[in-house]
């Protein structure tokens, strides 16, 4: 398949957004577009148009799971309080057929999961062949809130990079194309987004005082950040920085980076398991 046209970057957002070509993010400007030459018009019209096109790529991606093709593709979403994965979710996710989908959010673990090794309900979760699987928060929380509020003794999550690094190499072997993505959005707009959630009865459901507590971390949690993209962006499994305080460009990217991902396994429609000719000729004689 010859790969689609990129109109509005001018360097390929899976280049200009991996955490190699974006440098700290204690220094990220959540304001910027990385690659990208347009404004909120023209994202917004292009994201309609490239929802199109990543349509068809998933439709490709699941008829090959539905005939024997054992490939997928998993996004993982992590981002500070209000950066906008629910938004990713529903308006990137929403762009393609739903049974091409399986999403999964990741809270605090349960008592059951507790039980097992950490990585033990994200293994439940992956996605299956020809199926784009989404996580609104992953296995990086072991090494993110457990980091930062010293859940467990630093012995512990500090070998967790490594278990990580494994589990997702385990994946890519398998067929899974990974995606990580990393949603940075300023305290300034993290303020904004809190004060209007208390300002409308429709957004209070979104609301969670604990939100402030953990902006009393924040420096903590870039430091956290920092780490998990030192120890585990690889190019097999790669870390995207994605400035989110414009909600367009945020879409937009992650999108753009799913169609390159599908885009790079040259699917084909599957060849027909049955006899052309003699499957027309039946339909023929239909009544």
């Amino acid at each position: 398949m010859s790969r689609h046209r990129k109109p509005g970057w001018g360097e390929p957002a899976a280049e200009a957004l991996r955490v190699t070509s974006t440098g700290p993010i204690a220094e990220f400007d959540a304001e910027s577009t990385p690659g990208f030459d347009g404004d909120k018009e023209f994202g917004e019209t292009l994201l309609a148009e490239r929802g199109q096109v990543l349509a068809d790529l998933q439709e490709l991606l699941y008829a090959n799971g539905r005939a024997g093709d054992n490939r997928s593709v998993l996004l993982v979403l992590q981002g500070m309080d209000t950066a906008g994965k629910g938004g990713i979710v529903r308006h990137v996710g929403g762009l393609v057929d739903p049974q091409g989908l399986a999403i999964k959010g990741f809270g605090k673990p349960t008592e059951e999961e507790l039980e097992h090794d950490f990585l033990w309900r994200i293994r439940k979760a992956v996605p299956p062949a020809g199926r784009i699987g989404i996580f609104d928060r992953s296995h990086y929380e072991d090494v993110l809130p457990v980091r930062v509020h010293n859940l467990v003794p630093e012995s512990e999550w500090s070998g967790r990079y490594e278990l990580i690094n494994e589990f997702e190499s385990e994946l890519v072997a398998a067929g899974t194309t990974v995606i990580k993505c990393a949603l940075v959005v300023s305290k300034d707009e993290q303020k904004a987004r809190l004060t209007e959630r208390l300002e409308r009865t429709d957004k209070y459901w979104k609301y969670n005082p604990g939100d402030i507590d953990e902006r009393g971390f924040w420096d903590d949690y870039l430091e956290a950040y920092q780490a998990i993209f030192d120890k585990t962006d690889n190019d097999d499994a790669p870390w995207h920085l994605i400035p989110a305080n414009k909600k367009w460009f945020a879409r937009l990217a992650v999108c753009e980076l799913l169609i390159d991902a599908l885009e790079k396994l040259e699917l084909n429609w599957p060849k027909a398991d049955f006899d052309v000719e003699a499957e027309r000729a039946r339909v023929a004689e239909l009544d």
